[in-house]
C-alpha cells in the first residue's frame, strides 16, 4: 500500500475531516482515503456512454431551423 502525505490543508478543512471521521467512527486517514476514493471514483463514465448520450441529445434537438424574424415573431405572440 502506498503512503501520502498531504501538506497545508486548510485549518477548517481539517477540523471537517476530523468532524466526519469522528461521525463515521473512522481514523481521520481513513476518513480521507474514503473521501479521496469517492471523488476520484465516482465520476467515472466510459467515454462512449458519454457519446451516445450526446448523440441522443443531439436526435431529439433536431427540429426546424428558425431564422430571427421567425422567433421574433412566435416570441411577441399574444403579447399586448
Amino acid at each position: 500500500m502506498k503512503t501520502l502525505t498531504i501538506k497545508g490543508i486548510p485549518e477548517p478543512l481539517y477540523r471537517e475531516l476530523k468532524r466526519q471521521a469522528k461521525a463515521s467512527r473512522r481514523s481521520l486517514n481513513s476518513e480521507a482515503i474514503v473521501c479521496l476514493e469517492t471523488v476520484a471514483l465516482a465520476g467515472r463514465v466510459p467515454a462512449a456512454d458519454v457519446l451516445a448520450r450526446v448523440a441522443a441529445v443531439r436526435e431529439r434537438a433536431r427540429g426546424p431551423h428558425l431564422r430571427d424574424a421567425e422567433l421574433r415573431a412566435a416570441k411577441n405572440a399574444g403579447r399586448p
